[in-house]
C-alpha cells in the first residue's frame, strides 16, 4: 500500500493513499460473498445464485460497502504508522474504486497545532473578594419570605398598589405600531386573568387604570405603549381594554420571627434561619469565586497556545454553544425554530469565544499527558453513581449504557481536564488569598 503524508500546514495534512489491486479484490470478494448468502433471485434458491451473478447484480452496492468498510480501515491503519492523531474526523475526497483497478483517495486531516503550557509557577490568579454581608443575609431572608407570602381576599376595599386584580379580560388593539391604521380587530379574551397591580410585566398604563376598581366592576380604558417599546408589533400602538372585576388578592407576608423559622421545619429560632442562609450564601459565594478563579487560569492557558487552531475543533465547539442555548431556551418553554433568533449571527457571536475555549482545551490535554495525569476507574465511578442515583439505576446499568453510547470516554476526558485545571491552580500563584 503506498501512502504518502504531506503537511499543509501546522494543523493541516493530506493523506493520500492507493490500495493494491489485490487488497481491493479480495475485500469485494468478500463482500460479495456476504450479498450471495442474503441474495433472492429469480431462478435461484434463497442463497444459491452464483457469485459472477450476485456481482453483477449488486456491483455498485457492493463497491460501496467496500469503499464504506475498507477506506476508515486504511485511513486509521496510516495515520498509525505516520504516528499522527487527528482531532476530527478525517475527510476523504477524490475516491476511485473501479473493479479490475487498485483504490485510491486523498484524506484532509486535522492534528493539533505544537502546545507548550509552560511554567504553570508563573501564573497568577487573583482570588475575588466575596464577603457575606448581613446585608445579602436581610435580602436572601426577604426573598424567602415573599416566597412564602399567602394570598388573601379583599372585599372590604377598592384595588391599591400591590394587589392583585382577577378579573375576565378582552383586549384589542385600535392602531398599529406608531398609531399605524389596521384592519378592526376582534377582541382577545382571556378568563380570570390575574394582575398585580406594580408588577413590571405589566403594560404602561395598565396599573393606573386598575387602581381603584372593585369586586364586580366593569371598566373599559385604553392605553397607548411606548413608541421605543421593546415588543415591536406594540410600540406606539394604542390598545383597548375591557375588564370585569371578579375578585381583589392582596398578598400578606409572614412575621419574621421563630414561629417562622420553626414552620420551615428544621430551626428553631429565627437566629437558626439565618445561620443557614450565611452558610449557604457562603458556599455560593464559594463556588463563584472559584469559577472566577478557574476562568482566569484559561484566559491565561489559552493565551500560551499561540499557534494555528484546529477549524474542526472550534466548528464543533460552536455547534456544543448553539444546542446548549437551544436547550435552555426549551427548559424556558420556548421553542427554538420559532424564537426571533437569528442564527447564522449567533453562530458568528460563537466564534471568538469558542476558540478561546479550544485554546485553552488543547494547553490542558498537553498539561495532563507532561504531568502524567490520570483519572481512576474510581474515580470515573464516582462522577457517574451520583447520577445513577438520581436516575434510581445501579451504577453498573449506567456505565454500559454510556459506553454502548460512546460516552464514557468523553466522560474521562472532562474528568482528565479538571484534574489538569486543579493541577494548574494548585502551582499557580494566588493573589489576595
Amino acid at each position: 500500500m503506498k501512502v504518502e503524508l504531506t503537511d499543509v500546514s501546522e494543523t493541516k495534512k493530506t493523506l493520500t493513499v492507493e490500495v493494491p489491486q489485490d487488497v481491493v479484490e479480495s475485500e469485494i470478494s468478500r463482500i460479495t460473498q456476504r450479498y450471495a448468502r442474503a441474495a433472492r433471485l429469480p431462478g435461484f434458491r434463497p442463497g444459491k445464485a452464483p457469485i459472477q451473478v450476485v456481482r453483477r447484480k449488486f456491483k455498485d452496492e457492493i463497491l460501496h460497502d467496500v469503499a464504506h468498510d475498507l477506506v476508515p480501515r486504511v485511513v486509521g491503519d496510516a495515520l498509525r504508522d505516520k504516528g499522527v492523531n487527528p482531532v476530527d474526523t478525517p475527510k476523504v475526497r477524490d475516491l476511485q474504486l473501479e473493479e479490475g483497478k487498485p483504490l485510491t483517495f486523498t484524506a484532509a486531516i486535522e492534528t493539533a497545532p505544537f502546545v507548550d503550557p509552560g511554567d504553570l509557577t508563573t501564573l497568577t490568579v487573583t482570588r475575588p473578594e466575596m464577603p457575606v454581608t448581613e446585608d445579602d443575609v436581610d435580602q436572601a431572608l426577604s426573598r424567602l419570605r415573599d416566597r412564602l407570602a399567602r394570598m388573601e381576599p379583599v372585599e372590604d376595599r377598592a384595588a391599591e398598589p400591590g394587589d392583585t386584580v382577577v378579573m375576565h379580560l378582552a383586549r384589542r388593539r385600535l392602531t398599529g405600531p406608531q398609531g399605524a391604521e389596521i384592519t378592526p380587530e376582534e377582541p382577545e379574551r382571556h378568563e380570570n386573568v390575574s394582575a398585580e397591580i406594580g408588577a413590571a410585566a405589566n403594560p404602561p398604563g395598565f396599573d393606573e387604570a386598575l387602581v381603584g376598581v372593585t369586586a364586580g366592576q366593569k371598566k373599559t380604558f385604553e392605553v397607548t405603549f411606548p413608541s421605543e417599546y421593546e415588543v415591536e408589533e406594540m410600540a406606539g400602538a394604542r390598545v383597548e381594554y375591557d375588564v370585569e372585576v371578579t375578585g381583589l388578592r392582596r398578598r400578606v407576608l409572614p412575621t419574621l420571627d421563630d414561629e417562622f423559622a420553626k414552620d420551615l421545619g428544621e430551626f428553631q429560632t429565627l437566629a437558626d434561619l439565618r445561620g443557614r442562609i450565611r452558610q449557604d450564601l457562603e458556599q455560593d459565594a464559594d463556588r463563584e469565586r472559584t469559577r472566577r478563579m478557574r476562568q482566569q487560569l484559561l484566559e491565561q492557558l489559552a493565551a500560551r497556545m499561540t499557534g494555528e487552531v484546529p477549524e474542526g475543533m472550534v466548528a464543533r465547539e460552536v455547534d456544543r454553544r448553539v444546542e446548549e442555548f437551544a436547550r435552555r431556551l426549551m427548559d424556558q418553554g420556548v421553542d427554538p425554530r420559532q424564537a426571533a433568533i437569528n442564527w447564522e449571527e449567533f453562530r458568528a457571536q460563537q466564534q471568538e469565544p469558542a476558540v478561546a475555549t479550544v485554546k485553552s482545551v488543547l494547553v490542558l490535554d498537553k498539561l495532563a499527558e507532561r504531568e502524567g495525569l490520570e483519572v481512576s476507574e474510581e474515580e470515573l465511578d464516582a462522577d457517574i453513581s451520583g447520577y445513577a442515583t438520581r436516575a434510581g439505576r445501579s451504577l453498573a446499568e449506567v456505565k454500559a449504557q454510556l459506553a454502548q453510547q460512546d460516552q464514557l470516554v468523553q466522560i474521562r476526558v472532562g474528568l482528565l481536564r479538571e484534574k489538569a485545571v486543579a493541577h494548574a491552580l494548585s502551582r499557580a500563584t494566588i493573589a489576595g488569598a
